[in-house]
């Protein structure tokens, strides 16, 4: 089996189960994230390529993080994570891309991202579920964060927070690459992962 087909095979049960868990039917859930049966139905055959934006709106409805829906079990009380060894969830079309390397375990877990956001290159972001806080710290260059529509540039060396529930867009500004360091912390819930 090669290593993307577990990744879905993962990704499949864990589907699943967190929509076990939440009590939804598979027309429930398509209905709430705004994802066709069809689409669902596959995602837990382990069949297809679901995109970053229907991760997350799969994380959002079910109440756990993005990596919750990836990972298999936790493997001790250290964990370790080497940016090359982690895909990337989303590729710019200059060649940015975000990578989530881990989410912490809890009653309100925090899932850890590294971007690269190449200049005028942007990500726009659906609102997040209620209680979602994001925080984003610029490593190296400048980008622009949008929420709500106002527009708040963030250089190295700033860190930036924002309620996640409002629509918000990164951009990558200035003549370089922008390289940042992203958290997303959930709100308290049931589900962990």
């Amino acid at each position: 089996m090669t290593e993307t087909e577990a990744a879905l095979r993962t990704l499949a049960h864990n589907v699943r189960t967190a929509r076990t868990r939440a009590g939804l039917s598979l027309d429930e859930l398509g209905r709430r994230a705004k994802v066709s049966k069809g689409a669902l139905v596959g995602l837990e055959k382990a069949q297809g390529n679901p995109n970053f934006a229907t991760l997350v709106r799969l994380a959002d409805t079910l109440g756990v993080s993005v990596s919750a829906l990836m990972e298999g079990p936790a493997e001790g009380r250290v964990r370790v994570v080497s940016a090359d060894e982690v895909m990337p969830l989303w590729a710019g079309e200059r060649g940015g891309e975000a990578r989530l390397m881990l989410t912490t375990t809890g009653p309100a877990p925090v899932e850890v991202w590294r971007w690269r956001l190449e200049p005028g290159e942007e990500y726009p972001s659906h609102p997040h579920q209620a209680g979602v806080i994001e925080t984003v710290s610029v490593t190296g260059g400048r980008m622009v964060l949008v929420v709500d529509g106002a527009e708040h540039a963030v250089a190295a060396g700033q860190t930036a927070t924002f309620d996640g529930d409002a629509a918000h867009t990164y951009r990558g500004a200035g003549d370089g690459t922008c390289h940042l360091i992203m958290t997303v912390q959930l709100p308290p819930g049931p589900a962990t992962g």
